[in-house]
């Protein structure tokens, strides 16, 4: 009956966000600022699934930790970066962007709603399912780290190329790989997690990665088109971890 009430909960919550019910002209701006205002919320809900039986074993702490070191991300990426820009990530992702696509410097290929969908899907979506799945299934868990590790790998490599500071850097840098990388090592070292289910887990965030570069690439190519399609895509991706690998009870 709990886990018919989880999934009740997550079903609407994701619902209210992205059914157009004359949300989205404020959603698609102010997104980050919402997931900001809910981070007290979850650190509240870590403290709660944190008992002394379960301690830091519980997989549903970690998913919750590691939404909470993306909503500090995201806050750098998306509302103000450490040189004190608003909104700074989408115009640095459209210029590289425009530069693969070979289109003029001012097309907008990264929507305000492309943005919207590909945080509150890759994002927030796959952390709410690690949490929702978290006492049976160690897999969802797995693959939110493994976006965490994947993006700051993919800002330490844009850095590395550009030599410049890109938004997102520094809490890629002092947040995502050492806690990527230590929740990895946690959940293998406590044997909840295999080699394989860790390494397949990589594989989804680096392909999820490419997936949201490639399917903004496609759309670029085409005149005015739809991006509901390209939106479903990322939501089955989010969703797909939850139906990788057989859940096993946590101890």
């Amino acid at each position: 009956m709990g886990n018919k009430a989880a999934l009740s909960a997550l079903f609407l919550g994701f619902l209210m966000l992205w059914v157009p019910l004359g949300q989205h002209g404020f959603l698609y701006q102010h997104w980050m600022k919402v997931g900001t205002f809910m981070a007290p919320f979850l650190l509240l809900t870590a403290l709660a699934f944190h008992t002394p039986r379960t301690g830091m074993r519980n997989a549903r702490v970690w998913a919750l930790v590691l939404w909470l070191a993306y909503i500090a991300h995201q806050f750098e990426e998306h509302w103000i970066d450490l040189l004190g820009r608003h909104y700074a990530f989408k115009p640095a992702l459209n210029e590289i962007l425009t530069g693969l696509a070979g289109t003029p410097s001012e097309t907008e290929i990264l929507s305000d709603a492309s943005v919207f969908v590909i945080n509150t899907s890759l994002v927030w979506l796959v952390a709410a399912l690690a949490i929702w799945r978290g006492s049976t299934h160690i897999f969802p868990t797995l693959c939110m780290a493994s976006i965490v590790f994947v993006n700051a790998i993919s800002h330490c490599v844009v850095a590395l190329i550009s030599m410049s500071y890109n938004p997102g850097l520094l809490t890629g840098l002092v947040l995502f790989l050492p806690l990527g990388s230590f929740v990895y090592f946690w959940l293998f070292n406590a044997g909840q997690a295999s080699v394989k289910q860790c390494g397949f887990s990589l594989l989804w965030g680096i392909a999820g990665h490419l997936l949201m570069m490639v399917g903004l690439l496609i759309l670029s190519r085409f005149d005015q088109p739809s991006e509901l399609p390209y939106f479903a895509v990322l939501i089955v991706w989010s969703v797909l971890p939850c139906f990788l690998f057989r859940p096993e009870r946590q101890q």
